[in-house]
């Protein structure tokens, strides 16, 4: 998935591509390395008939009347072939100047939106301008090193002046420009140089501020980062199915896997928060583009670094084209500023209480289905305990995208709506914990009368179960399973013991699966069954976790009858539903917490408790939280609206479910590390802070191991979604 969503957005980006991949073959990008000095290259009117160069521009300035997201989209694809030239210091100086509300607009946007003039715009810069009796501000001193000043046509520079930092675009002919040696190969640097200018009045930038440049740099600069992330993540991950060593592709090997899987999950970070940014607002434009500021340069190095070592000796060579993504990421982030610097702004703002409310832009025609479903819950909001929990699971509100009579066949829209008019009438859904597992696939594949038994009493919260799925030999490998199953007269045998059971100490009923064949392959010859947990031959024992509490236990199955009625689905078929089940389970663990209360929130409020300022290092871990966050949410969101849209979310769900595993152990870490030496406090949640969140930083440990581990899931991310050889069979 790339930067852009909707379908006209994705119709943009493979318009975009089509024509870089006609126009800017690898001749072109290694033409633009052999010459002496820089040019305008020979696509560039190109670029402006296909309308890239004003795509954010009004249509009263000659622009496409699109915005800044558009531009961004097309910024990402040609940056996957680090096209040569201006495009991008051209966009962001049109950004910056149609942001002003001066004349400048109407002289200069027509021609930048055409191709006819090329822009740059400085970020650093020691300029100073002082202004003369009749108004003239004149000005002197030098900017560098400036993107794409060489081939500049208009210069966007800031400049000191008595009452503040003003902001002007200037004709390169008024400078003296000079070309630096350059880090990127193919796009020049350069260095501007001002010997008492005068600067027309018509030229001066009302209403742009250092920030506001910023936030466009960020956003602009960040596309590009994400656009050679993307090639490095495509290019790494097409050799690695091909390159054979040791007898096989390097591909399959484990530590391949998992590091092309994390440049994935660091490429849909930084093209999530890229895109969020491009759609915010006020001071929360502010708080997401300095979090994309962090996420996308980085993302582009640490990716651009990984494929070389992915491509070993051949990536080092200069003939090989993973160097110059490499040499533009690390200029792009230098450019940019340090990763730190826009890390502690996300810091400072994040501890005054800014943050970005991920809202949905639903369609019009949504506000007669909110009416209907705000009466219908309105209604139940009037009970009160069991008996509006019955009538919540009756009226298919708690898995509500269930068919009726369980769920409402909702669609995703009408999901969101659920959701978005339950909070607001403050009614919470039954906690099933276990039961959300147990619903879907009972609901899929059993029998009427098990539904017509179980589900509306798990529905409403009053029946509680737990999970007899992994065993001493069978944790992630859960189709190792090695309890027996033997059939009896009108039911079978269960012999064998589960272990990680949660709340089995407590549950009154168990999903388990056990081996009733060992004929064909380890996935064949298993069976779903329900537990009666009070069942003669079944036996509890709590486990005590890290945390001194008993959520786990094992259980021993000796003997234990179970009649036919109680199996789900076909015998022998029952890892199909137990694929149902677990795949239930990974988007219930990841939407969370885990229930350790351990949120960026709960940290900001810890960090507004402790009566003193944070150091820099304590910002900067605090910032990465944050930003990790999220970006979560903007995946999450992103998720939501291909759901929408009645398309597959594609890569950015399996991401975030990786993501939120971590998320919450990098959160309590952070706050045991604010509390410094008050941590050695015991792991006891009614000892304030330190008893708090030393109880989260140890029970969080655990989310990176149920529900799938963290490595299983990066396994599944490049077998999935970057087609990557699965791993030979033992032995094999």
């Amino acid at each position: 998935m790339a930067i852009g969503l909707s379908e006209e957005h994705e119709a943009l980006r493979e318009s975009v591509s089509g024509w870089a991949e006609r126009n800017i073959p690898a001749e072109v990008v290694r033409a633009a390395l052999a010459a002496e000095t820089e040019q305008r290259p020979a696509f560039w009117a190109g670029l402006a008939e296909q309308g890239l160069l004003g795509l954010h521009v009004p249509e009263e300035f000659g622009g496409s009347g699109y915005g800044l997201l558009e531009t961004a989209v097309a910024v990402e694809a040609l940056a996957e072939r680090v096209a040569p030239g201006p495009f991008v210091p051209t966009v962001l100086a049109s950004a910056v100047i149609l942001a002003s509300g001066g004349k400048a607009r109407t002289e200069l946007l027509p021609g930048l939106a055409d191709g006819g003039l090329t822009g740059a715009v400085a970020l650093t810069a020691a300029l100073t301008g002082v202004r003369g009796d009749d108004g003239v501000l004149v000005v002197s001193g030098t900017a560098e090193p400036v993107l794409g000043a060489a081939l500049a046509d208009v210069l966007v520079l800031p400049v000191s002046t008595s009452e503040g930092e003003e902001w002007v675009a200037l004709d390169a002919s008024s400078a003296g420009v000079t070309s630096l040696p350059s880090l990127d190969l193919t796009r020049g640097v350069g260095k501007v140089t001002l010997e008492a200018v005068a600067v027309p009045a018509e030229r001066g930038l009302d209403g742009v501020e250092r920030t506001g440049v910023r936030n466009l740099a960020a956003i602009l600069l960040g596309a590009e980062a994400a656009g050679l992330a993307a090639w490095c993540v495509r290019a790494a991950a097409d050799y690695a199915k091909v390159r054979v060593q040791f007898g096989r592709p390097i591909g399959q090997f484990q530590g391949i896997k998992h590091k092309l899987s994390r440049m994935l999950v660091a490429l849909d970070q930084a093209r999530a928060t890229v895109w969020d940014a491009t759609r915010a607002t006020g001071a929360e434009l502010e708080y997401a583009a300095a979090i994309a500021g962090v996420m996308a340069p980085d993302a582009a190095v640490q990716c651009a670094k990984d494929a070389i070592q992915t491509f070993g000796g051949i990536g080092y060579t200069f003939e090989h084209d993973a160097h110059l993504y490499f040499r533009r990421a690390l200029t792009l982030r230098a450019l940019l500023g340090p990763s730190a610097e826009w890390s502690a702004s996300v810091a400072e703002l994040a501890l005054k209480g800014v943050s970005r409310v991920m809202e949905i832009d639903l369609p019009a025609d949504a506000e007669d289905l909110r009416a209907s479903l705000r009466a219908e819950i309105a209604a139940i909001a009037e009970l009160e305990g069991q008996e509006q929990k019955r009538a919540l699971a009756d009226g298919g509100f708690v898995m509500a995208h269930l068919p009726r009579p369980w769920g409402r066949d909702a669609s995703p829209l009408e999901q969101v709506l659920i959701q978005q008019e339950l909070k607001a009438a403050k009614v919470k859904l039954p906690q099933m914990i276990i039961g959300a597992w147990v619903v879907p696939s009972v609901a899929t594949y059993g029998t009427r009368e098990q539904q017509d038994r179980f589900l509306p009493r798990t529905l409403s919260g009053e029946m509680m179960w737990c999970q007899l799925f992994s065993e001493p030999g069978a944790g992630s490998d859960l189709a190792n399973v090695q309890m027996k199953a033997e059939k009896a007269e009108g039911g079978w045998r269960l012999n064998g013991q589960k272990i990680w059971t949660s709340v089995a100490h407590v549950a009154e009923w168990g999903i388990c699966i056990a081996r009733n064949s060992s004929e064909g392959s380890k996935h064949d010859g298993i069976t779903y069954f329900l537990v009666d947990m009070k069942s003669q031959g079944v036996t509890v024992r709590p486990l005590t976790e890290m945390t001194g509490e008993n959520l786990f236990n094992e259980v021993f199955l000796d003997d234990v009858f179970i009649p036919d009625e109680l199996v789900v689905g076909e015998v022998g078929q029952g890892w199909k539903v137990a694929r149902n089940t677990l795949s239930n389970e990974r988007v219930s663990l990841s939407s969370g917490s885990g229930g350790t209360g351990s949120s960026v929130p709960d940290l900001l409020g810890l960090a507004g408790r402790l009566g003193r300022e944070l150091t820099p290092a304590e910002r900067q871990e605090l910032a990465g939280v944050v930003c990790e966050g999220h970006s979560i949410n903007a995946l999450s969101l992103r998720v939501t609206l291909k759901q929408l849209a009645g398309t597959e979310p594609g890569g950015d769900a399996s991401v975030r479910k990786l993501l939120s595993t971590s998320h919450a152990q990098h959160v309590s870490e952070a706050a045991v590390n604010l509390l410094g030496a008050s941590a050695v406090a015991a792991a006891d949640m009614k000892l304030g802070d330190p008893g708090y969140w030393n109880r989260a930083v140890l029970a969080t440990r655990a989310m990176t191991i149920y529900g799938g581990t963290t490595e299983v899931q990066l396994n599944i991310i490049a077998e999935r979604m970057l087609g990557l050889p699965r791993d030979p069979e033992p032995g094999k």
